[in-house]
């Protein structure tokens, strides 16, 4: 098996899909480790402590994707660096970005702490649940640094095309998740603080997986002594991509925050019905993301080489493919979610299923929205305008959250998904509206 892929050349559709696919397996598994989990807590402590689990996976989502998103912008840079076989100046950026993230870990994690009872208050979680919400917080905030290293390390591998590892390394990380919560919610009674704890436990195995591997099986990314050396360029350029590429992850969770804040006005069975329609959310969405991911990875590399013709090809059949993935997608989630909600009922499930149903009646249709703008939000992001998507983000959390808390007075649950969708069309027409821009002037320019 190679352990790097160069993008630079060959079939696109086929390295599109190459990427893709372990991407996706990725993210659908993490999806359904977080479905167990929550099932595993809320068969095991209780219903308050799933719907706790759904209001820390979105305030942890808020630190966890701050991380995720310098991880990606260290990313392109690597990836554009590989494409240009610049292997020397590759490796001071991954001595000098692992600094870097290392350092916002910790200020991230103290800050986290400190501050949590306040975020708490902020999106109005019941009383009844602070306390699980804290506990589960705590442990994962002190165990952030383990989260850096995976993502960080996992996104070294990406971005030289090797997508299969990282999904290897996370699916092992995810097993012994799942073992871990039976062992310290079920067996040891730890209950929510239990499952935190295995989740720190897991990610520093898959961290060091990914580490033993770069160092082993690819020498080359192999940081040495004359590597370690200040490149105040590379320094600049890191925090820029870095820094908009966090802002654009941290963006998207703050709002989320903040629609919480409107679900949890309606009570416990809305906030579990949230919970369970997000998780099956993540899932379809976890489409549009490794589409997303494999589309910059491929457009930076490419970038690198200065190869232009085979940037737009690769953005183009990126459009294409994702389309076709997602029709089936949205007419079983139209006709048939109470499948899926199912899963996730309680004593109180009736409730919540319907809930649920609304919620998704309402959103389905727009979710090959969602699914093309994350097409062109990899498209921005591997050619370096990493503002762009920022920019778009600001504008689509803005209507959302302004939407949800107009229409959940109305509408309940939906308003929440309508707002949702809308929020959805305001991202797609802005990020469409600036590759017209764009190409409009370079016809211009090339024409003068």
């Amino acid at each position: 098996m190679e352990q790097t892929y160069d993008l630079t050349q060959g079939n696109i559709k086929r390295q599109l899909i190459y990427l893709s696919i372990p991407l996706l397996i990725g993210s659908i598994f993490q999806q359904f480790y977080n479905t167990i989990d929550s099932i595993i807590v809320g068969t095991y402590v209780g219903h308050d402590a799933f719907a706790a689990i759904g209001i820390s996976g979105t305030v942890m989502n808020l630190f966890i994707f701050i991380i995720i998103g310098c991880c990606t912008g260290v990313s392109i840079i690597t990836a554009q660096l590989y494409g240009e076989k610049n292997y020397d100046k590759m490796r001071n950026e991954i001595f000098l970005s692992s600094i870097l993230g290392i350092a916002v870990t910790i200020i991230i994690s103290i800050l986290g702490i400190l501050f949590m009872p306040i975020i708490l208050n902020i999106i109005q979680t019941p009383v009844e649940l602070k306390g699980y919400v804290t506990q589960y917080m705590n442990v994962i905030l002190g165990g952030l640094i383990t989260t850096f290293l995976y993502n960080f390390l996992s996104s070294i591998l990406r971005s030289v095309g090797n997508t299969r590892m990282s999904l290897i390394f996370l699916v092992i990380s995810i097993f012994l998740n799942v073992i871990l919560d039976l062992l310290l919610i079920k067996q040891f009674s730890m209950g929510i603080m239990g499952a935190a704890l295995a989740t720190v436990i897991s990610q520093a195995v898959s961290a060091l997986l990914c580490y033993f591997y770069i160092i082993y099986k690819i020498p080359f990314l192999k940081v040495k002594k004359i590597d370690m050396k200040y490149n105040s360029g590379l320094i600049r350029l890191t925090c820029q991509y870095s820094f908009v590429s966090a802002l654009h992850q941290s963006s998207l969770y703050i709002g989320k925050l903040l629609v919480q804040g409107a679900v949890n006005s309606l009570g416990v069975d809305a906030i579990s019905a949230y919970t369970a329609t997000g998780r099956i959310e993540d899932v379809i969405l976890a489409f549009g993301n490794s589409g997303s991911e494999a589309t910059s990875i491929f457009i930076a590399q490419n970038t690198g080489a200065k190869n232009q013709k085979r940037v737009l090809e690769g953005f183009k059949d990126a459009l294409v493919l994702i389309q076709l993935v997602c029709i089936g997608l949205i007419l079983f989630i139209f006709f048939r979610s109470d499948i899926l909600l199912n899963f996730f009922s309680f004593d109180e499930g009736k409730t919540v299923l319907n809930y649920g149903v609304q919620y998704f009646k309402i959103i389905s249709f727009f979710y090959i929205i969602s699914l093309v703008g994350s097409i062109f939000v990899g498209f921005y992001r591997g050619t370096g305008h990493v503002n762009i998507p920022v920019i778009g983000t600001t504008l689509q959390i803005s209507i959302r959250v302004i939407l949800s808390y107009l229409l959940v007075k109305f509408m309940g649950i939906g308003g929440v998904a309508l707002a949702t969708g809308i929020g959805w069309i305001g991202i797609v027409t802005f990020q469409i509206s600036v590759f017209v821009i764009k190409k409009y002037y370079k016809v211009k320019e090339e024409g003068e």
